[in-house]
């Protein structure tokens, strides 16, 4: 028997089985995992939200796994078939394949060509000739002769009994098992043109005559090779490296076939049956095994590069989600456009909507000085501090416009101008959400309020968005859309509830976001507030309809309310715990206003001093550290990217310019940036470091500013080749290379991982990821 689940667990998680079992015991009584990872970390010896998560998922899988076992069992025990040996090794099979491979003889399916011959009483012919070679086919087949079930001649019984045997060999679990190994080990995924796609296809012209081994190709390059397919433009095929030589003709006998022979015992050494039974051999593996195994592997392969393309994307959503808030001040948003004009709104420190405005400073109205003066009263009006820039058509050509703003408005005003990514924006305006705050607003004015406020605070202005249309994957589009949302809901929880969010502003979706809430509660939250006012204190959150005890557990903890007489309720020590605080103050005799925030003294203070039965060493040393800076907000210190002067559009840039832009799209084979050029530029993986980089998040993350070096400009095709070497060489002309995860030879890979990064021409993988 298999150790029980809690024990598979931890084992994979490198943990203790009490640790496991603890945290699923949590989950079964409808603990989130923010909660649990926060403020249970005593029941489960620590462990973190990204281990329970991947707690969650395994637990989900072997569940299933135990499920399915049990059916298959009583299955095959209604047939009359579980023998003590079957029995034991469904028990022990840890994955669904095995299991299914050992149930794929017992399964219910339509009549097969085997099962006529078994019926028409040949199964007796197939087991003789399999365990005799000696015997004559020819001769035995004539004792089978059964007219009235379709085995009139030697050829068809001896085609019946071969139906018998290649169906048996193609049940085999082990073999099966042994052949999907080595199929993995030595398969070579071949892609071929489709004739006549030429010119429909040509953006997989990479992929026309491509090989790989299956078990290298890189999630990116795997998806590509999907879509293609998918698009009626390659068809994929898998070989064996020792199948064919260059030429792609026969090197010998099929490794595949070898294996299902001596499976079986069967040899060619002359006897009457041995050619028989190898052209079973043969017949089985191309009829019954070959096409099976290939949609296997390649269905495992889809399965981990959509695994690995939903976890970039997760990375890349919370990197983005946990950029720096440019914090609580006047924001004025620009949505650039041209001939619809620029769209005006500004909001006020918490982020609500004070006026708007249309302008046309660009073409064709050019109606510059008219424009300035619309801001400029606008500015000063509301005393804005910030002027958030999105960063679509036009938008250079409004920042300069927000530069002139700035320099007429200076000295009276202090104004600072941040161009921002506006991913998602219309997604917002459009939405059920976007109409309800703002009935009377048009579409594209909702817009401009969302590009102001995500600059405030992108991770409050951002959970109003379907995080799918934030666009920071690759090939999103491509991987089981269930499993992304499921994954990227996960990500959102976590940044919202690391963050915490104060009860009193925080909108609906986001609300939703914290632990133990959903949408209706969250709705709940806000009608209160807004029948009643303000939450004085976090009790007062039990008086909302719907909220009991258990959600308030755990809602509580990231639930900020900072104008309580209560200073903890600001903090993210949870109310279960406030008699903690009470104590650790009757023992060094100071009030709560006294200690918080008083770094010296909370440092003075031993944890340990203050545990008991309930609350152990982890909990009272995160009560500490709340009450050293109260509600700390995780993210970083706000900064910004400075486009350069004079760099507007891709004509403007030349090899060899050193500029700074920000990070907008991590993926496997390298990094996107934004230098302010209406079109990011790539920097491949191999021009990320000095050093050798296999994953490029180890050196960059969605938001980060980097300085970067143009390598080339190819104007044709939009795609700019960046280093952040900046010691690198760089291309002369425009360049070529290769686009969308373009395959690469051993030979060309060695190279590249060995050369500067300028002579890897537009490096790999340019295609625009934010489809």
């Amino acid at each position: 028997m298999l150790p029980p689940i809690e024990h598979r667990i931890a084992e994979e998680l490198g943990a203790r089985p009490q640790q496991v079992m603890a945290a699923v015991a949590l989950l079964d009584e409808g603990a989130t995992v923010p909660f649990i990872a926060r403020y249970r970390k005593e029941v489960t010896g620590g462990l973190d939200d990204t281990q329970l998560r991947n707690l969650e998922e395994r637990l989900t899988y072997l569940r299933e796994l135990e499920d399915r076992r049990a059916a298959v069992l009583a299955s095959i025990d209604e047939q009359g078939k579980l023998t003590p040996e079957l029995k034991a090794a469904v028990d022990m099979a840890d994955t669904k394949q095995r299991l299914e491979d050992l149930y794929l003889p017992y399964k219910q399916k339509r009549r097969t060509k085997a099962q006529i011959a078994r019926e028409a009483g040949l199964q007796p012919l197939a087991d003789a000739l399999l365990a005799d070679p000696t015997l004559v086919p020819e001769s035995e087949a004539e004792k089978y002769f059964n007219a009235e079930a379709g085995f009139a001649d030697t050829k068809a019984v001896l085609d019946g009994a071969r139906q018998i045997l290649m169906e048996q060999f193609a049940e085999d679990a082990e073999l099966l098992g042994s052949l999907r190994t080595y199929l993995d080990e030595h398969g070579i995924l071949k892609s071929t043109l489709i004739a006549g796609q030429e010119e429909a296809g040509a953006k997989f012209r990479d992929y026309f005559e491509y090989s790989e081994a299956i078990s290298d190709i890189p999630s990116h390059r795997a998806l590509a090779l999907f879509r293609g397919r998918n698009e009626g433009a390659i068809s994929l095929a898998l070989v064996l490296d020792s199948e064919l030589d260059e030429e792609n003709k026969p090197l010998g006998p099929n490794p595949c076939e070898l294996r299902i022979a001596k499976r079986f015992g069967i040899k060619d050494q002359g006897r009457p049956a041995d050619k028989w039974l190898a052209d079973t051999v043969r017949w089985a593996w191309r009829v019954k095994m070959a096409l099976h195994l290939e949609t296997e592997l390649m269905t495992v392969l889809r399965e981990k590069a959509e695994e690995e393309a939903i976890r970039v994307f997760g990375r890349n959503l919370k990197d983005l989600l946990l950029a720096a808030p440019a914090g609580q001040k006047a924001t004025m948003g620009l949505d650039p456009g041209l001939r619809t004009g620029v769209k005006v709104a500004v909001v006020d420190q918490t982020g609500k909507l004070l006026d708007t405005a249309t302008i046309y400073p660009h073409e064709p109205r050019r109606d510059w000085e008219g424009s300035l003066h619309t801001l400029a009263v606008l500015a000063q009006k509301h005393n804005v501090n910030l002027i958030a820039i999105g960063n679509g058509t036009a938008s250079r050509e409004t920042d300069k416009l927000a530069a002139d703003l700035i320099r007429i408005a200076s000295p009276h005003m202090t104004l600072a101008k941040v161009v921002v990514s506006e991913a998602g924006a219309s997604v917002y305006s459009a939405s059920e959400f976007a109409a309800r705050e703002f009935p009377e607003l048009d579409v594209s004015l909702r817009g401009a309020v969302s590009i102001a406020r995500r600059l405030q605070d992108p991770l409050a202005e951002l959970v109003k968005i379907e995080p799918k249309s934030i666009g920071v994957g690759q090939y999103q589009h491509d991987v089981s859309q269930t499993k992304l949302a499921r994954a990227l809901d996960g990500v959102v929880e976590d940044c919202v509830n690391a963050v915490g969010v104060d009860v009193n502003t925080a909108s609906i979706p986001l609300l939703a976001r914290i632990s133990g809430l959903n949408q209706t509660l969250a709705a709940n939250i806000v009608a209160y507030r807004d029948q009643h006012g303000p939450f004085p204190n976090r009790l007062a959150l039990k008086n909302v309809p719907r909220l009991g005890d258990k959600t308030f557990e755990q809602a509580a903890g990231f639930l900020r309310v900072p104008s309580s007489d209560n200073p903890l309720d600001a903090s993210a020590v949870h109310p279960e715990a406030y008699p903690v605080v009470e104590r650790i103050l009757a023992d060094i005799k100071k009030g709560i206003k006294e200690v918080i925030g008083d770094a010296r003294l909370v440092k003075s203070l031993q944890p340990v001093k203050y545990t008991d039965e309930k609350f152990g060493l982890p909990t009272v040393q995160d009560i500490l550290k709340e009450l050293e800076k109260p509600g700390r907000d995780p993210r970083p210190e706000f900064k910004t990217a400075v486009f350069k002067d004079g760099v507007e559009e891709m004509r403007d840039l030349q090899p060899g310019m050193i500029l700074e832009g920000v990070v907008t799209n991590v993926a496997a084979f390298g990094a996107f940036v934004d230098i302010g050029v209406h079109q990011d530029g790539l920097v491949h993986v191999s021009a990320l470091s000095t050093k050798f980089v296999k994953d490029p998040h180890e050196v960059v993350k969605a938001g980060d500013i980097v300085k970067v070096k143009v390598l080339e400009v190819d104007m044709a095709r939009k795609r700019i080749a960046l280093t952040m070497r900046l010691d690198d060489a760089f291309g002369k002309g425009t360049g070529g290379g290769k686009p969308a995860g373009a395959p690469m030879t051993a030979k060309a890979r060695q190279r590249e991982d060995t050369q500067p990064a300028g002579q890897n021409a537009m490096a790999a993988a340019f295609a625009k990821l934010k489809r």
